[in-house]
């Protein structure tokens, strides 16, 4: 499969947020065992090159995760935290937010109906 092909099926974009410090990407397309490796690459930049550690994933254009996905935020979460941020998930379709909560990612992530919810709640812990 070409990297053309592969960014065709899943993109990654930040988005404009009112409050200093929180970076929102919004998430669109399919992010499988092919796309994946893109998502991990710009989070670790973002992250690692950065320094953004207070995140917001808005989830409402994804349109399927795989484990390869769901791999790529339990990789970065812990790293995230151990330097003082979280990562925040938002506007999930019924259906990821299915996966997730079979999964038990509500234990280990905040997750929100709306972006909104999600920004505001680095203000209130």
């Amino acid at each position: 499969m070409s990297e053309q092909n592969v960014n065709e099926r899943f993109d990654v974009r930040e988005a404009e947020t009112s409050v200093s410090g929180i970076i929102t990407l919004e998430l669109s397309g399919q992010l499988d065992a092919h796309t994946a490796p893109i998502f991990e690459r710009y989070l670790e930049e973002r992250v690692r090159g950065k320094g953004m550690k207070h995140l917001v994933l808005d989830f409402s254009k994804l349109d399927y995760i795989s484990s390869a996905g769901l791999g790529v935020l339990m990789g970065l979460i812990e790293e995230i935290r151990a330097n003082g941020g979280d990562m925040r998930l938002a506007s999930l379709p019924d259906k990821i937010y299915h996966v997730l909560d079979l999964l038990g990612f509500p234990v280990v992530f905040k997750i929100f109906k709306t972006r909104e919810e999600a920004v505001s709640s680095f203000a209130n812990g």
